[in-house]
């Protein structure tokens, strides 16, 4: 977990940024381009370097996807806008790659027109797309779901076991995809699952390659295709707490390396091995500043900010533990006279609270609380609940460019009317 190390009057010339202000999320760029440098040392299988595909929902402002291009990752897309986003960003063609479910022949169409590689998560859709006799794809996925796959004590809130998990496809059927995929005409094929979220313990991540480099050798023998492509997915896990480890990749990396040729891969073609993270790459480089507006004393202590869990929900949501930084600018500030409180925004939820019983510095109003990690599924999950204004983004140390830079100025009140239609007598 990366800490914050920028004093009281460096963080509030922060939230001073003009269209910015408070809340407002905060990115190192320099922090970015050092994950995408780790992971292409990190992941080398043989002699070739797996690559990357940031999770666009991560983090979707062009901006940050603009550095991932230029670090030489392509873009895992789950929707037409955020094909069109890493388009903005630079990407075309083979850096996307689209992956839905329960997907509508619009968005297969704007998939097709941008010549993404497109990911199948179900076999009726498979149906779908190969009896409306479409274009030949580039390069077609299947996403498989085993039903069953031995991990050890991980965290399934997120994305679910697999045997109740809404995605992918159990073997059977994604062969019987194939199939259909390789009649209509397709000759370049990749495989895909996605298993586990936020997984710091890297043996299970092996499970999953494990799982798919067997699945490609029952693929080959029942359909007689090689994979040029095998996505493993992503969930490689953060340290979210001070005392956890980071997700270890370099022994994840040497110890797939060893395993896809220990399981003969280069007899089934070579198939390059890609990735889809995007927590990984962007969570501890973010970070949310906000402001001490109020005490509260009842039956606890709760410490009133400026951000809601309309800014960030995962607390909210997931009952996820985001470190918390306070700073001041206090003569008598002490942050080792400490008391249990829980940090509540305003909205009309009792779930809107990023701490709950968490032992902080003593504050006041004007005291500034930094929330870690929250470079990834942050301002991507933000809403408008309670007509709440979404918060702005900042980027700092980027290359080149030593001021902090606004990429996302905070919402206006306009922005809540943009969408409406007014009626005739208006």
């Amino acid at each position: 977990m990366r800490t914050w190390d920028l004093g009281y009057e460096q963080t509030q010339a922060l939230m001073e940024v003009p269209d910015a202000g408070s809340p407002v999320y905060v990115y190192d760029a320099a922090a970015i381009r050092g994950r995408c440098v780790q992971y292409d040392w990190a992941m080398r299988v043989g002699d070739q370097v797996c690559k990357n595909y940031f999770a666009v929902k991560a983090l979707p402002n062009p901006e940050i996807l603009e550095i991932a291009r230029e670090q030489g990752m392509g873009f895992d897309c789950s929707s037409p806008p955020e094909i069109t986003l890493v388009q903005r960003a630079g990407a075309e063609g083979e850096q996307m790659i689209f992956t839905s479910n329960n997907t509508a022949d619009g968005e297969f169409d704007a998939a097709v027109g941008a010549h993404a590689m497109i990911n199948f998560d179900d076999l009726s859709l498979v149906e779908r797309f190969v009896g409306q006799n479409r274009p030949t794809l580039p390069i077609a996925f299947c996403r498989s779901n085993p039903g069953y796959i031995e991990f050890e004590g991980v965290n399934e809130d997120i994305i679910g076991k697999p045997s109740e998990a809404k995605f992918g496809m159990p073997d059977p059927q994604i062969v019987e995809a194939y199939r259909l995929l390789k009649g209509s005409g397709v000759e370049r094929f990749g495989l895909h699952t996605m298993l586990l979220s936020n997984e710091l313990d890297h043996k299970n991540h092996l499970a999953i390659a494990r799982h798919m480099f067997e699945l490609a050798g029952k693929i080959k023998k029942f359909v007689g295709i090689d994979m040029e492509m095998i996505n493993l997915g992503g969930g490689f896990g953060v340290a979210y707490r001070p005392e956890q480890e980071d997700f270890d990749i370099e022994s994840y990396g040497a110890e797939l390396s060893e395993l896809y040729a220990d399981m003969g891969m280069d007899k089934l073609g070579s198939p390059q091995v890609i990735t889809e993270n995007g927590r990984w790459v962007t969570a501890d480089a973010g970070f949310l500043l906000a402001q001490v507006i109020n005490r509260k004393d009842t039956h606890k202590t709760f410490v009133g900010v400026d951000a809601t869990m309309a800014d960030f929900m995962r607390p909210g949501m997931y009952g996820a533990y985001h470190h918390i930084t306070v700073l001041s600018d206090r003569p008598d500030f002490d942050p080792e006279d400490t008391e249990t409180v829980n940090v509540a925004g305003s909205l009309c939820e009792n779930n809107d609270q990023f701490a709950i019983d968490r032992e902080l510095p003593k504050t006041q109003e004007g005291d500034i609380m930094v929330i870690h990690t929250t470079g990834a599924h942050g301002r991507a999950m933000g809403f408008n609940y309670n007509g709440k204004l979404r918060a702005g983004e900042v980027l700092i140390n980027d290359a080149g460019d030593e001021a902090p830079r606004l990429i996302r100025r905070k919402e206006t009140v306009d922005d809540l009317f943009a969408t409406l239609v007014p009626s005739d007598d208006e």
